[in-house]
């Protein structure tokens, strides 16, 4: 087995992966465009802020799973990678105390507007009595969009500063909310009227694209604080570049819809920067986050390469929709399942789930098969009259 790992990674985590025994590659300085050329009959790629394209993907011999040393997968074409078999997996949650704790840095950072002052003292300008003007977060109301790991772990900061949450997700309801101290909001547009500090963490998906539109900021109080932490594209920036002057909204951003790639550094919109409290998407970006992200990488190869299922993958069905179940109780004994399904395959019967478990003692198993249709009577009959079946049921 062959690992290529396409950017940084910890010593540590390299040297955990040698040691299971794959052919180890490290290439930090690969790219979307250069990539191609260097996967080769790779059958592990683990990336981290290199773009993984369709390209790279058809370019591979061997290729059977991507890891993201990350949360976030929009970096890679997970479709395309569905299409091709490919397992793609990532490190949800290892990064959420760094985003957390930025977020809140962030925050401040925009209430206090420390970076503008930062750049005024570095030009030799004394101004306290402009920069004495700031609002304070104490008693202040924080609405989080997304309330998975990283939007829990802010609130629990936001707390610890005496600002009320409240919070909307596709999962959350009024009991979660009630349980975890906050409250409830119904709709983001809600969320966007009601508090005085907005912070976006959600995952970049077509339902997710700039969520944050022309209408949710038109919503916003006027002098409120965005912060975005999670994905750009959740964020409609044209929008949002309207919205700062006519609501006088207090901006902090770590992420944008149009950033440069991976080995760039020029950053083409100067005229958001200037008007923003910004950083340079780092948000998980500590050693500590980088290491548990190693090691949670290397849990994913460990995960893989003993049962051929890579844990944290994102891109297996949900629930399969087969709407038949076929049981076979048989012995365990070679070339019962190859008869299984071959009866099934001489039907145009699709199987779309397949489990086989081994029974204590190892004489008999039993197999559970999810099929797209019906198979007729006959092709039952054919699989029961197997001297090494025990039972059929469908």
């Amino acid at each position: 087995m062959k690992i290529l790992v396409a950017d940084k990674l910890s010593e540590n985590a390299l040297a955990r992966l040698r040691s299971m025994g794959p052919e180890l590659r490290v290439e930090p300085n690969l790219s979307a465009d250069t990539l191609p050329d260097a996967i080769g009959d790779t059958d592990i790629l683990i990336v981290r802020s290199t773009r993984v394209r369709a390209a790279a993907m058809d370019a591979a011999t061997s290729l059977s799973l991507i890891i993201r040393a990350g949360a976030g997968v929009n970096t890679i074409d997970v479709g395309h990678a569905s299409s091709q078999g490919i397992h793609v997996a990532n490190c949800p949650g290892k990064n959420a105390d760094a985003v957390a704790e930025l977020t809140l840095g962030l925050i401040i950072a925009a209430d206090r507007r420390i970076a503008y002052q930062a750049e005024k003292l570095r030009g030799g300008e004394w101004n306290k009595k402009e920069y004495s003007k700031a609002e304070g977060l104490k008693g202040k109301s924080m609405g989080i969009v997304g309330y998975g790991s990283i939007g829990r772990a802010v609130a629990r900061r936001a707390k610890s500063f005496g600002i009320s949450v409240s919070a909307w997700s596709r999962s959350l309801n009024s009991q979660i909310a009630e349980a975890q101290g906050i409250e409830y909001c119904p709709s983001p547009l809600q969320l966007a009227r009601n508090a005085d500090i907005i912070t976006l963490h959600l995952a970049a998906a077509p339902e997710t694209m700039k969520l944050v539109n022309a209408e949710f900021l038109e919503a916003m109080k006027d002098g409120a604080i965005l912060v975005n932490t999670s994905r750009g594209e959740i964020v409609d920036q044209a929008a949002l570049e309207r919205a700062i002057d006519k609501k006088s909204l207090k901006v902090a951003l770590d992420v944008y819809s149009d950033e440069p790639d991976a080995n760039s550094k020029e950053f083409l919109n100067i005229g958001l920067a200037k008007r923003i409290t910004g950083t340079h998407h780092i948000g998980a970006s500590t050693n500590q986050a980088a290491e548990a992200i190693a090691d949670e990488t290397v849990r994913i190869v460990e995960s893989y390469i003993e049962t051929g299922k890579p844990i944290n993958q994102v891109n297996t069905q949900g629930k399969s929709p087969a709407p038949y179940k076929l049981v076979v109780r048989h012995f365990n004994r070679v070339g019962v399942l190859a008869g299984i399904l071959s009866a099934l395959r001489a039907a145009s019967v699709n199987v779309e789930e397949m489990e086989n478990a081994i029974f204590s003692g190892q004489a008999a198993a039993v197999c559970t098969l999810k099929l797209d249709e019906k198979p007729p009577e006959s092709v039952l009959k054919t699989i029961s009259t197997d001297p090494d079946i025990i039972q059929v049921s469908l």
